[in-house]
């Protein structure tokens, strides 16, 4: 445990990892403006830390050399399951502001989420596996435990 906490275990790394899993986000840029108010020398301490422990790898935009895009490896990819469990752990004991009706499509169906996560990182789906929330008019607050 301590070992991965230590990879891994800061909020920034965590929201970091949950914006390339299920956001689609991969500039700097996308992160910095992702609301969650993380300063410009956290982030790119973050991220240097997640690509020095494999986690993420960046590279040159085709377009545009001087932008970088960041995409999980292998080893960030096999956080997905972690990342789920936290997402449904949160939004069960906490009002996060997730869609309830997304939320509960996930933890139902953890197997398909997983499997399609792991497929839009296969292949480079740049479309984002959450919406953006408040953008679907699905109710937001606690969602009911089992």
């Amino acid at each position: 445990m301590s070992i991965s906490l230590e990879t891994f275990g800061d909020r920034w790394s965590l929201l970091i990892i949950r914006d390339l899993m299920v956001r689609a986000y991969r500039t700097f840029k996308e992160f910095q403006e992702a609301g969650e108010g993380i300063a410009t020398n956290i982030l790119a301490d973050r991220l240097r830390k997640l690509e020095a422990a494999g986690i993420i790898t960046p590279r040159p935009e085709a377009a545009d050399g001087r932008k970088v895009i960041y995409r999980l490896t292998e080893k960030g990819i096999d956080l997905a399951p972690v990342m789920l469990e936290l997402l449904v752990w949160g939004a069960m004991h906490e009002d996060t502001g997730a869609p309830c009706a997304v939320i509960a499509r996930m933890a139902s169906n953890r197997e398909e989420v997983l499997a399609e996560v792991r497929r839009r990182w296969r292949e480079h789906d740049p479309r984002p596996f959450l919406p953006k929330f408040g953008e679907d008019g699905d109710r937001t607050g606690r969602m009911p435990r089992r």
